[in-house]
């Protein structure tokens, strides 16, 4: 939302850019990219399926699930 309060002398500019179009915000936004890259992605690692041992579930979480269609039925 803006804030259409004004304190001071800076000048506001046309009504119709206090809120800008769809050319200016995609403007503004390929001017910010290079401000916010994404880290390299980190591969999984794999994990032998004899290493996975003593997972417990607890009964009122196995219920729920049990319940779910996309899970039990």
């Amino acid at each position: 939302m803006t804030n259409l309060k004004v304190h001071g002398s800076a000048p506001l500019g046309p009504v119709g850019d206090l809120e800008g179009d769809l050319a200016s915000l995609r403007g503004d936004c390929a001017r910010m990219a290079g401000h916010w890259s994404a880290p390299a992605p980190v591969p999984p690692l794999h994990v032998s399926p004899s290493l996975i041992h003593g997972v417990t579930v607890p009964p009122a979480s196995a219920r729920l699930l049990d319940a779910m269609s996309d899970y039990g039925d």
